[in-house]
């Protein structure tokens, strides 16, 4: 038996989800029926991020067992033969020690969120941005970011239906930088409630519009009140863009 990490880029916009679900299609499932199409094998891959329905990544990490005995390159080159047409690539296939887990061995993760700020419709980068029609002040948002640094109970910024034991998360690095009309928000942590970097993305951009202040951000954090939060911002700029073991 060995123990495959890969390292996988997808476009969310196809599927469910990563999570293998009866209501459609999740990218756990299109790996699974690749690796099996190319193996015999029905292995269950494991995600270091259960990304939502649209939500991108450039590097999730996943891990599956195989009884066969291959090297990296045929596992990498296989898998992605069988994954065509879908907007899936496995970037890298290592084999790991049995203990590897690619969920709960990671140290931590981070998120990219691409705002994209002009009032003409987007043709190159539809379903992979939010276009934002009007503009906005990334300095005054990424000085309000600064509020939600740290160690808080994030409730204000959860999703209803999330499912973690605790709404207690420590964000550990958040900024927003522009280039051109290009806006990005960069957020590091251990781990992420559900919907909590878009929400923050929502919240924020109310701030870059001049609708809010950074004391209204502070103020929302502390209600501890989904209500008091900004909206929720759409998947299509959401990327899982590293996770760290």
């Amino acid at each position: 038996m060995s123990r495959w990490r890969i390292d996988v880029e997808y476009d969310g916009r196809p599927f469910v989800g990563w999570q293998r679900q009866k209501s459609g299609l999740g990218v756990q499932a299109a790996l699974e029926a690749a690796i099996k199409s190319f193996s015999g094998e029905a292995a269950l891959v494991a995600g270091a991020g259960r990304t939502d329905a649209g939500v991108h990544a450039r590097a999730q990490v996943a891990h599956f067992d195989l009884q066969g005995d291959w090297d990296a390159d045929t596992v990498r080159d296989a898998v992605n033969f069988h994954l065509k047409p879908q907007p899936i690539a496995v970037l890298s296939a290592t084999a790991v020690d049995d203990e590897f887990h690619a969920r709960f061995s990671a140290k931590s993760r981070e998120y990219d969120y691409r705002i994209i700020t002009r009032r003409a419709p987007l043709a190159l980068s539809a379903g992979r941005a939010w276009r934002v029609g009007v503009a906005l002040d990334a300095d005054a948002m990424d000085r309000a970011s600064k509020m939600l640094l740290g160690h808080h109970d994030f409730t204000s910024f959860r999703a209803a239906q999330c499912q973690a034991k605790s709404p207690e998360k420590t964000l550990d690095e958040i900024s927003v930088s522009r280039i051109g009309e290009v806006i990005t928000l960069h957020l590091h942590a251990q781990s992420f409630l559900h919907n909590q970097v878009r929400i923050i993305t929502g919240t924020l951009k109310l701030v870059g519009e001049g609708k809010w202040t950074i004391g209204d951000v502070e103020k929302a954090l502390a209600a501890c009140d989904r209500a008091a939060a900004g909206p929720t911002a759409p998947p299509d700029g959401l990327y899982l863009s590293a996770v760290h073991y």
